[in-house]
């Protein structure tokens, strides 16, 4: 990539000052766009996410879910991604899960069948629910979070 474009519709002390340079560096092969929508808000990602970024990858998603506060969803929108390799993947499961803690539904957005097929085939599909445009998942309505197996008895039991 020539050309790598950051921007930010969220305050600018939202994202670190690191995680801004990182996405600025002209050879990131990482671009994205955040943004709210209402009480939603939305990575727009495009480039390329592998074992090179990776550690950019979970800095970004991981400091955008932070602003996400329920009943908003957290939209990562990975239409632009011409690559997504399978660390993208576990990230985005595992801030799913912080998401669902905290009431935020984490909604990603593909039409890629190939993105489809990766979730099913990781049985990720009950952690990340995809949607084939953003306005779809602005419009879908919220759905409770599923327990994890297990997760509901251990905070019963440390409750008592």
């Amino acid at each position: 990539m020539d050309r790598v474009s950051v921007e930010s519709y969220l305050s600018p002390a939202t994202l670190s000052a690191q995680l801004l340079a990182e996405l600025s560096d002209p050879r990131s092969t990482l671009r994205a766009t955040i943004q709210r929508n209402g009480a939603a808000v939305i990575v727009l990602a495009g480039g390329e996410v592998d074992a090179s970024n990776e550690n950019t990858w979970r800095q970004l998603i991981g400091e955008a879910a932070t602003v996400a506060n329920g009943p908003g969803p957290f939209i990562v929108d990975v239409t632009g991604l011409d690559f997504m390799g399978c660390c993208a993947f576990a990230v985005l499961a595992a801030e799913a899960e912080r998401c669902r803690d905290r009431g935020v539904e984490l909604r990603l957005v593909s039409c890629d069948s190939a993105v489809a097929r990766l979730i099913r085939a990781g049985n990720l599909d009950g952690q990340l629910r995809l949607h084939p445009t953003t306005d779809s998942a602005l419009s879908t309505a919220a759905s409770p979070p599923s327990p994890r197996p297990g997760h509901d008895a251990v905070r019963a039991s440390l409750a008592n």
